[in-house]
């Protein structure tokens, strides 16, 4: 039986914000792991994690010592609510 498949074949990409590289030294695995023990906290309710995963990338995105990630904005990334928690945390200068 000959197997009849359409004439579109798929065309690898890659990723939209390009590499995510390695972190050989460990630089961010203090945050990965609270992150990872948070995810098994919740029951892997990833929700129930955004600031740890919001620190998480921050951590690598911290151009002066790691470069393990583009600076992208927070906001960009998904994080525009907790961003605005974060300014409505600081105390105010009178």
């Amino acid at each position: 039986t000959a197997m009849n498949f359409s004439s579109k074949s798929f065309t690898p990409r890659p990723p939209d914000k390009g590499a995510f590289p390695l972190d050989h030294f460990g630089e961010c695995s203090a945050f990965k792991e609270r992150f990872m023990e948070c995810l098994r906290r919740s029951g892997y309710e990833s929700a129930a994690c955004r600031q740890s995963a919001m620190a998480y990338l921050e951590c690598r995105m911290d151009r002066r010592v790691r470069q393990l990630m583009a600076n992208e904005p927070l906001e960009k990334l998904g994080f525009k609510d907790l961003m605005n928690e974060k300014s409505e945390e600081k105390p105010e200068k009178s």
